[in-house]
């Protein structure tokens, strides 16, 4: 009897630590989910109402065709590694209030462009709306928004708040801004299409063909602190703040 007792006791703890080893698996396994439905294009961040200075380099006669779009995205994506990836990589290592606070003001501060500027601001702001509404798992999303809203702490820039929602998310640094790389080219290139630079299949064999260039650019800017933070292209910048003179436009810039 009282081996059977043992092999009862050995068989409940056997049974536990499976169990738990279970429900940490599939934890593990819904976080990926989340992290995958963060650069999903159906997230409604508003990233569609933004054309990253293409509209107005359209007009200025920059971006003549496919090969232009190219040569142009090339420039983008070397930008936003030099300019943007300090801040997602410092908001993702360290996804807290404080560091939030400083990232962002610091951001603010450098983005001299007006039009870009306001992008920022709005594609941050619509980020962590739908953050806290969607990954709900993850109270500390809306606690630190909610502390931050309505206060004059923060702007809510794109970039840091891309970082905290992925250091939350469980992402490490290196795969937050490869991410950032990607949904940089991903909505550079819809806005290309929509208006009419390239068509559908032609973005995405263009996307394919960039994405090698977008990863020697991510080794090159990756894991740099905010103060080597710089502007590599300047013609992108003044290209975008021309964004409000267009008489027509379909984008907000």
């Amino acid at each position: 009897m009282e081996d059977a007792a043992e092999i009862d006791k050995g068989t409940e703890g056997s049974t536990t630590s499976t169990d738990t080893a279970n429900i940490s698996s599939t934890a593990g396994l819904s976080l990926q989910w989340s992290q995958w439905q963060l650069l999903d294009s159906l997230l409604p961040t508003g990233g569609f109402a933004h054309s990253y200075g293409i509209e107005a380099a359209i007009q200025a006669r920059v971006i003549l065709g496919p090969d232009h779009l190219r040569t142009y995205l090339t420039h983008i994506l070397d930008n936003t590694g030099s300019l943007l990836l300090p801040f997602v990589c410092s908001a993702a290592m360290s996804p807290t209030l404080d560091a939030w606070k400083k990232l962002d003001t610091t951001l603010d501060a450098t983005l001299t462009n007006e039009v870009s500027r306001k992008a920022s601001i709005t594609q941050g702001s619509a980020l962590m709306r739908v953050a806290v509404a969607v990954f709900t798992e993850i109270p500390a999303l809306k606690t630190m928004r909610d502390a931050l809203l309505g206060s004059k702490a923060v702007s809510f820039h794109h970039a840091p708040a891309f970082g905290i929602v992925c250091g939350l998310l469980g992402m490490d640094p290196e795969t937050c801004q490869r991410a950032y790389m990607f949904i940089t080219m991903r909505d550079a290139l819809s806005a290309a299409t929509r208006l009419n630079v390239v068509g559908p299949l032609g973005a995405a064999v263009l996307q394919h063909q960039v994405s090698a260039a977008a990863e020697i650019l991510l080794q090159k800017w990756m894991n740099r602190p905010v103060d080597e933070a710089c502007q590599t292209s300047p013609l992108l910048d003044t290209l975008q703040g021309c964004h409000g003179y267009l008489f027509s436009r379909l984008f907000c810039s």
